[in-house]
């Protein structure tokens, strides 16, 4: 992970504390830092190739952002999603989801559906491999295609910023919840290519419904080592 980031970083044009969040937040989304882990300047600094400055400073936005928890004593460490945290997510993501399936079913192209199942392909094939990093990326990547297909700009804006907790929440289960969400995918592909908005939008509900109680249980569960 350390010599990827840092040639990554190196050829960003973006002022250096930008970079080292981003860096920083991908490597919370996809596991490298576990939920609770501690991170300390200097190991960062390390971890990243750059010096203390810009990784206080990313830090700090990503305390904001509800990525780490800054300690008294301790400074610091990868935040938990609580179980606030996964209700407050997922209200919105009904609201915005079963929408965008709506609004999908109805204005879906041959292309747009053609695209999906390539994603549902690519998602099966990642649950296979037990490759969990994958497997939350193309998670995103479907949900956010939708959103794109329902023609509402208004949706895909806000949903930028979710979405990178999304994405972080579902790689935490992904180990128990990837072969049971891709089997949703497919039944909320299948509603969209139909045409038919109400059904697409009781899938959306029915899988978001299903994902909101597995991050329910992995929050009270903890979370330990993927």
């Amino acid at each position: 992970m350390t010599e990827d980031l840092r040639d990554k970083l190196g050829a960003q044009h973006l002022p250096l504390r930008d970079q080292v969040l981003a860096a920083l937040r991908t490597a919370i989304i996809n596991g490298d830092y576990l939920p609770g882990e501690r991170l300390t300047e200097d190991r960062l600094a390390e971890d990243f190739g750059v010096s203390r400055n810009p990784v206080r400073e990313a830090l700090r936005v990503a305390e904001a952002e509800g990525f780490v928890v800054i300690l008294p004593r301790r400074g610091a460490v990868v935040a938990s999603p609580s179980s606030g945290t996964i209700a407050d997510m997922f209200a919105v993501r009904e609201r915005l989801e079963a929408l965008a399936a709506r609004l999908a079913a109805e204005r879906a192209t041959a292309a747009d559906v053609a695209a999906l199942r390539n994603l549902l392909d690519q998602g099966r094939e990642a649950t296979q491999r037990q490759d969990l990093r994958r497997v939350a990326e193309l998670n995103s990547a479907l949900h956010l295609r939708i959103l794109q297909i329902s023609g509402n700009p208004w949706l895909s804006s806000i949903a930028k910023a979710l979405y990178l907790h999304v994405q972080w929440v579902f790689r935490l289960g992904a180990a128990e919840r990837a072969p049971h969400s891709w089997a949703e995918h497919i039944q909320l592909v299948d509603a969209i290519e139909s045409g038919d908005g109400d059904r697409a939008e009781r899938a959306a509900l029915a899988h978001l419904d299903a994902a909101s109680a597995a991050a329910y249980e992995n929050a009270e569960g903890g979370y330990g080592a993927r």
